[in-house]
């Protein structure tokens, strides 16, 4: 064989070695491509990875089903008490005109044609119900009573919980506002896009002692910051929002974040102090001033202080928004100046809680975020992923009634994360390995920094 003929069979065998590859590659990335088609209707239980936290599981729960109950249960049908409801509410989802506070006019989507939808306050032991009415809404709506420990079906994740609710439909929630402090609700159904466009509002919990006139309970509001497409909210204001508020009256602002990025506000004027996270009171929170607040995405700060002679001004860094209190409800004093940033783990004074690092968890398990190349649905590109599955092929932790859960979670997406559990609060014990110095901190919506 001569050497031309050798180079010509290297050159084929070579060329036969790439083509080859080439189309286990192409073949490879055809079936990753369709298996990752979510079909019209499915359930998340038959696609997710399950995690038992090191603790062998009960037979039944091996096979998906809850504890103590049979196959066929679904969580459809646990739904909240029944009873003549104290607090009755009636929220209409509708696509159109929104007037603000400014007198301009946006389309959005909303409750009630109000931006935010309606602020609903309730007492702790109320008997909830609220009606949820489809007026126009073409994709449906759900509401989600997000951080208030409800019963699964009166959850609102569509396709989870219940079916989302189209135009001209109705769906009953029904729960007991057991809890005390500042919380909100929102759609649930293609949330990310719904919310963004108006579907959410404040509830409020208060003390069952507090029916006292409001007069003798001091001021307490609700600044709910939201972004509408380009436009930055506080409330109904797309600018600052005025308050009278008499020297020397009690003041307590429940911030919310009702956007799905992190928002830092400054409050000047006066010492404050974080009376709550998450509808959780702190324990010895002490006066604060000129700290900057990072409010976590879907989470909620609780401020108190004195009003003083001078305005207080809140603002959002950034926006150009807040809200002013004086005297007279005229004063708009300019933004406050950025401080160092409020720390919660070293926060107010130590507490005994339930349990803490050193108690013996019955289940462990690590939660790590990622983003890696592949397919959603169909569609190429860097995916978030959990323990390296994109949805919905992800980690699902099952439990026990009564476990005490242990959660290590990592974030490594080079984005900050907001972690939102349903149903439960979450005690945090360490941040990057440094153990909470501070007031137990309860937390339904924790943002984890990116390492």
């Amino acid at each position: 064989m001569n050497g031309s003929h050798r180079k010509h069979v290297i050159e084929l065998a070579i060329a036969v070695v790439v083509v080859g590859t080439m189309t286990v590659a192409l073949a490879w990335l055809g079936w990753a491509w369709y298996e990752s088609r979510l079909p019209a209707t499915y359930s998340v239980m038959d696609y997710a990875i399950p995690d038992d936290g090191g603790k062998p599981l009960p037979e039944p729960m091996s096979g998906h089903a809850m504890p103590g109950m049979s196959h066929d249960t679904s969580i459809a049908q646990l739904h909240g008490p029944a009873g003549t409801p104290q607090r009755r509410f009636t929220l209409t989802a509708e696509q159109g005109p929104v007037k603000l506070a400014s007198g301009r006019v946006v389309q959005a989507l909303s409750f009630d044609g109000t931006l935010p939808g309606p602020e609903l306050r309730v007492h702790q032991g109320d008997l909830v119900e609220v009606t949820l009415r489809n007026r126009n809404v073409a994709g449906g709506v759900t509401i989600h009573w997000h951080g208030v420990d409800v019963p699964n079906a009166e959850d609102g994740v569509a396709g989870v919980t219940q079916n989302a609710v189209f135009p001209g439909a109705t769906y009953v929630y029904r729960f007991r506002a057991e809890q005390v402090g500042t919380f909100w609700y929102h759609t649930h159904q293609s949330s990310s896009a719904e919310v963004r466009r108006g579907l959410y509002g404040a509830l409020v919990i208060e003390p069952a002692s507090a029916g006292a006139p409001a007069s003798g309970r001091g001021a307490d509001m609700v600044a709910a910051i939201h972004t509408l497409g380009t436009t930055q909210l506080v409330n109904a204001t797309d600018g600052v929002e005025r308050h009278a508020v008499e020297a020397g009256t009690p003041v307590r602002l429940r911030l919310i974040n009702t956007d799905s990025v992190p928002h830092s506000l400054d409050l000047a004027g006066t010492p404050f102090r974080v009376l709550a996270i998450d509808g959780t009171d702190l324990n010895g929170p002490t006066e604060l001033e000129g700290k900057t607040l990072v409010l976590a995405a879907g989470g909620r700060y609780d401020l108190g202080f004195t009003m003083p002679a001078r305005p207080v001004k809140l603002a959002v860094e950034g926006a150009g928004t807040g809200v002013a209190l004086s005297g007279d409800g005229r004063a708009n004093p300019p933004p406050p100046t950025p401080g160092t940033v409020f720390d919660p783990a070293s926060y107010g004074r130590p507490a005994p809680t339930p349990f803490d690092a050193s108690s013996h968890f019955d289940r462990s398990f690590a939660l790590k975020l990622t983003r890696k190349p592949g397919f959603f649905d169909g569609r190429p590109g860097m995916q978030w992923a959990l323990n390296g599955g994109i949805f919905p092929r992800v980690p699902m932790f099952m439990v026990e009634k009564g476990d005490l859960v242990h959660v290590t979670i990592e974030n490594s997406t080079g984005a900050v994360h907001p972690m939102h559990l349903h149903g439960h609060h979450m005690l945090v014990l360490s941040r990057n390995g440094k153990p909470v110095s501070g007031s137990p901190w309860w937390s339904d919506t924790l943002e984890v920094e990116a390492d």
